[in-house]
């Protein structure tokens, strides 16, 4: 049986998706389609999707065969303060893919994300940075939130310790930091970064192209029913299929129903006066990234 010996740890909304797809592509990886199983990282607190039974997670990796790496991608686990030690005692040679962009973007997108996904109800952004506080205190939290840490959005960009964690605990040299914008800008020459860090053969090409669009609902009630159904339904399904064939057909049920509740399309960009405030306010955070990366990234609080 396959075991994953690279992680693609996050961050969110930092092109992780995408460099997941284009590297289940290569013949010497094996990644499972199901993304975000959040197995490690037990201070997560997510509320749906987690995989926490070692048996159940090992089984993603079961169709791995004579690939050379075998690796997952969960997003949370560069938040997590957990997630790099619990990694490391599974697999103290894994390799680490970590994916960064500039905080005040990565955040606009991720509420976004988080409208889309029933974790965010406050659909003005600026709101929604205001609310962090209350939220902390508990109060303010959607009934569909999935990720309440993830509704504190400063903490999320707190990269110069998150990646400090992953140095620590498995070397530098053992740790992949990809610049979203490189990325975006030379997708084949950061794959083929990729594939030298990963040590599999160089010289494939992947079919590149738009991954994860933004997204939006059409109807918060259809979203709300199938991330949770009625229990009327849960008990006449239990009562009526096995559950092989009920996990099956659920699975079924509500990715057709999501694909149908959503549509596509581009972010409004944000308001100039909030940009600039939020630019100043986390440039002593991208200050200390660009001094645990190495790497001067200051251009990012240029207005």
């Amino acid at each position: 049986m396959g075991r994953p010996d690279f992680f693609i740890v996050g961050a969110p909304k930092c092109g992780t998706t995408a460099m997941q797809k284009y590297l289940r592509q290569h013949p010497e990886i094996f990644m499972p389609e199901r993304m975000e199983m959040h197995f490690f990282g037990s201070d997560l607190r997510l509320n749906r999707g987690t995989v926490r039974q070692k048996a159940e997670y090992l089984s993603f990796f079961s169709s791995a065969t004579a690939e050379k790496r075998v690796g997952e991608k969960s997003v949370w686990y560069l938040y997590s303060t957990r997630a790099a030690e619990e990694i490391r005692e599974f697999s103290p040679t894994a390799r680490i893919v970590i994916m960064l962009r500039n905080p005040v973007d990565m955040l606009y997108s991720l509420h976004s994300q988080f409208l889309y996904n029933g974790n965010e109800d406050i659909e003005d952004f600026r709101l929604a940075l205001d609310a962090e506080e209350d939220r902390k205190r508990g109060r303010r939290i959607p009934g569909t939130v999935i990720h309440v840490p993830g509704l504190f959005y400063r903490e999320t960009v707190k990269f110069a310790d998150q990646v400090r964690r992953y140095f620590d605990a498995f070397g530098r040299e053992n740790v992949n930091s990809v610049i979203f914008d490189d990325f975006k800008d030379d997708p084949a020459g950061v794959y083929d970064q990729m594939l030298r860090f990963l040590d599999v053969a160089g010289g494939f090409r992947p079919t590149f192209g738009l991954v994860n669009p933004n997204k939006r609902v059409r109807s918060r009630v259809v979203r709300r029913f199938l991330g949770e159904p009625p229990d009327i339904l849960r008990r006449a399904g239990r009562a009526m299929l096995p559950s092989g064939l009920r996990e099956s057909l659920s699975r079924f049920v509500v990715n057709v129903g999501r694909r149908a509740n959503t549509r596509y399309e581009r972010r409004m960009p944000m308001g100039a006066e909030l940009r600039s405030r939020l630019l100043k306010e986390l440039a002593p955070e991208v200050a200390r990234l660009s001094e645990v990366l190495g790497r001067d990234l200051m251009h990012w609080c240029k207005e």
